[in-house]
């Protein structure tokens, strides 16, 4: 019942997948999202628990129950990633590519919330790779 309702309610406020994607990818717009289904944001993180999904991250576990996405962990997801990305990785200098390789690994590890950190430059594995200077060579990030 419970999973019923959280479907249901996601459903009704995010009528596809791709527009569900959309808004994941937006901070504000996922937390505003996640703020009005049941219970607020607690709802897909007790479905997840209740499920062992902790593997998981949360778009996977709303995309599974409201959309019928074929649900991958969040180490699936950041190797998926790299697989689908080869080729564009592989245009890249090879320090730039190790280090969006080096952030992709830290969804790999902690999901959305790994990407968003703002201390994502100082993870070793990051800065090893290159960090910002590395990505600096095909454009202009803003470390922010």
């Amino acid at each position: 019942e419970y999973r019923e309702r959280l479907a249901e309610s996601l459903v009704n406020q995010v009528t596809n997948l791709t527009l569900f994607r959309s808004i994941w990818v937006q901070p504000e717009e996922r937390g505003k999202l996640l703020q009005i289904l049941p219970d607020g944001g607690r709802s897909a993180s007790i479905i997840r628990t209740l499920d062992e999904l902790e593997a998981c991250d949360l778009f996977d576990v709303l995309g599974e129950l409201g959309y019928g996405l074929h649900r991958l962990t969040r180490l699936e997801r950041a190797e998926a990633f790299s697989y689908k990305q080869e080729d564009w990785l592989r245009e890249m200098p090879e320090e730039t590519a190790a280090t969006v390789r080096a952030i992709a690994s830290q969804f790999g590890k902690s999901g959305t919330e790994g990407l968003e950190n703002k201390l994502i430059f100082q993870v070793p594995e990051v800065t090893k790779a290159g960090g910002l200077s590395a990505l600096k060579l095909v454009g202009k990030p803003s470390g922010n």
